[in-house]
């Protein structure tokens, strides 16, 4: 295997890592209002990810840093072409990552509803345009002979990539709603279960249509690959450990189906980077795009130090976060009555 190819497969895992961890935070934020049903709730249910979400976005910056340095020429195809949706996924992180930050500074009922509406839109959005980029990637856009990107907005709308950034986001509630149920107790666990019950059935069928359409897309038929095969049967077998209330096999079979998913756009494109619509001449490939051997040997050097630091410390992290988060402990406090004189 070269280093070309090694890097290739490292990207796709960095991007499968930030679905994988950043999917539930996503779906946290985007159920955390219905299912908290008061403030103590919704207080608890934020707090189950309080101290892991911006370490999950970590990986997503890494995928980003890790395109640019390996494959510059799709790095500058891909984010050139999105660039305005990239500018509105941007607004979104900030957007959501203030919110945690801000919703409690203000005793005020209008200021908090109006950060967890935010919060909610933010989560919504990350996933659905992350969905329809990588989407896109596959479906094909317009790109010359010079790798560039000649298409308008509209032309990021293709009806693959938007069912791919539905189907992230029915797959990142159920991931997220999971969790919930995984880490709460009381009224916000029962109300998690319930909703995501709900939420699963819709995603096994947005699953397998998501199998069959990447397998037509990347022109190999209609049979699903390994891959796919495996994000249907996860995600299934997620909706049935549901309905027995086995959250954490459930949590576990959800993190399954997200993987796959994902990985199996990049199986697909292989050794393509991005499709051109305009002409299959003109696609990107993992050798027309790549850097030169030196940058990757010391690419390779550095991610073989620095990645088994990165992922010791976030299962550190994961260990010492382990316990239930209980709404109780949200409530406001009862004032204790006057003694009798």
């Amino acid at each position: 295997m070269t280093l070309v190819s090694t890097w290739f497969i490292l990207i796709a895992v960095l991007w499968t890592g930030f679905f994988i961890l950043e999917g539930f935070d996503l779906g946290v934020g985007m159920l955390h209002g219905v299912v908290g049903g008061d403030e103590a709730g919704r207080r608890a249910a934020i707090n189950t990810i309080g101290p892991l979400w911006d370490g999950n976005e970590v990986w997503l910056v890494v995928a980003g840093a890790g395109m640019f340095a390996a494959f510059p020429g799709w790095y500058a195809t891909m984010f050139s072409g999105l660039y305005l949706a990239l500018v509105v996924l941007l607004a979104a992180l900030i957007v959501r990552g203030v919110s945690f930050e801000f919703r409690g500074k203000v005793d005020g009922q209008r200021w908090r509803q109006t950060w967890d509406w935010l919060l909610t839109g933010g989560s919504l959005f990350v996933p659905l345009l992350l969905g329809v980029g990588l989407g896109d990637l596959l479906a094909g856009l317009p790109i010359d002979s010079s790798q560039e990107y000649t298409g308008s907005f509209l032309d990021l709308l293709t009806p693959y990539g938007l069912f791919v950034g539905v189907t992230f986001v029915l797959l990142c509630l159920m991931h997220g709603g999971t969790f919930l149920a995984l880490k709460t107790t009381d009224h916000v666990r029962t109300r998690s279960l319930h909703l995501t019950r709900r939420i699963a059935p819709v995603t096994c069928v947005a699953v397998l249509v998501f199998a069959v359409w990447t397998q037509v897309t990347a022109g190999r038929g209609v049979l699903p690959n390994l891959l796919e095969v495996t994000a249907v049967l996860a995600v299934v077998a997620g909706a049935w450990l549901l309905a027995e209330g086995r959250e954490g096999w459930a949590f576990a079979a959800s993190t399954v189906a997200i993987a796959a998913s994902v990985s199996s756009i990049f199986t697909e494109l292989y050794p393509r980077v991005m499709v051109s619509s305009t002409s299959s001449a003109f696609d990107l490939t993992v050798h027309n795009t790549a850097s030169g051997t030196y940058a990757l040997k010391v690419m390779t050097v550095v991610a073989v130090i620095l990645l088994p630091v990165v992922l010791a410390y976030q299962a550190w992290t994961y260990h010492v976060f382990r316990a239930r988060v209980r709404p109780e402990d949200f409530a406001p406090a009862v004032p204790a009555a006057a003694e009798p004189s």
